[in-house]
């Protein structure tokens, strides 16, 4: 898949923080993908995840099943 990012719109959650090491991403409505990326490094790499990806992800991450040790 090709995805354009270049119109993307960052948004980070709102319960981020704004700290210098925070580690928070970045994800943007694509219309035919979800675009993903680290909020420190933006011009870095970027990710881009179907919805269906993006929502098996999410839930995942709402379980606890990607927490770090």
């Amino acid at each position: 898949m090709t995805v354009d990012f270049s119109s993307a719109r960052w948004r980070k959650s709102s319960r981020s923080t704004e700290e210098e090491n925070s580690t928070c991403v970045e994800v943007a409505d694509l219309g035919v993908a979800v675009g993903v990326r680290d909020s420190k490094n933006p011009h870095g790499p970027k990710l881009a995840l179907t919805p269906s990806q993006w929502h098996a992800f999410a839930t995942q991450i709402k379980k606890g099943r990607l927490d770090l040790p």
